[in-house]
Parts: structure tokens; sequence; C-alpha cells
């Protein structure tokens, strides 16, 4: 049985991740960081995660029903400083049709 107080609610939506191409850009990472990515997950300018349309390709299953990442441990500061609730994380919800979250 799973604890639901423990489960993210970002394991339920994934917008953020198929925002846009341009979101998941390398910011403060140092060389050390980024080559912890995958090659296959970074864009062909090295300058952030690579995607497929919008939709960064290390989000794994379906937009507001199920996700996850398939490089969490590593995923860059972009990825690190969207929280849920924020203005971020509102923004790419609402393209998507889902409620906002309750900021912590």
């Amino acid at each position: 049985m799973t604890d639901t107080a423990t489960i993210s609610p970002c394991q339920s939506c994934g917008a953020c991740c198929a925002y846009s191409r341009n979101w998941p850009r390398f910011t403060i990472e140092d060389d050390a960081a980024l080559d912890l990515i995958p090659a296959q997950f970074v864009n062909e300018r090295s300058s952030g995660m690579r995607c497929e349309g919008e939709r960064c390709t290390a989000l794994v299953g379906r937009v507001g029903e199920a996700t996850s990442c398939a490089v969490y441990a590593v995923r860059p500061e972009v990825c690190r400083v969207c929280m849920p609730g924020d203005a971020e994380c509102a923004m790419a919800r609402r393209r998507y049709g889902l409620p906002p979250l309750q900021a912590d």
C-alpha cells in the first residue's frame, strides 16, 4: 500500500516538463553536473534538455495522469527550482487544463 501523503503531485502531472522546449535550459550547472545527464537527453547545442516538440525527452508517462523523470537524480537546476504550486507550475498546468495546486 502506498502512502499518498509522500507522493509528490508532480507524479500525476508533468506539465512543467512538457510546457516549452525553451524552459529546460541549463543555467548554473557546472560541467561535472552536466556530464551526469545522459547525452541522449541533452539538446544538440548542449544548452538544455532535449525535447520532442515542447516535451522534455526525460519525461516518462502521460501529462496529467502519471509521470516520472528518467534523470530525476541528475536533473538540471531549472527542474529543481520549479515547485508544486508556484507561478511556473500554475502556468504549465493551465496549458494542460489542470487545476492549480496550492503552493507549499
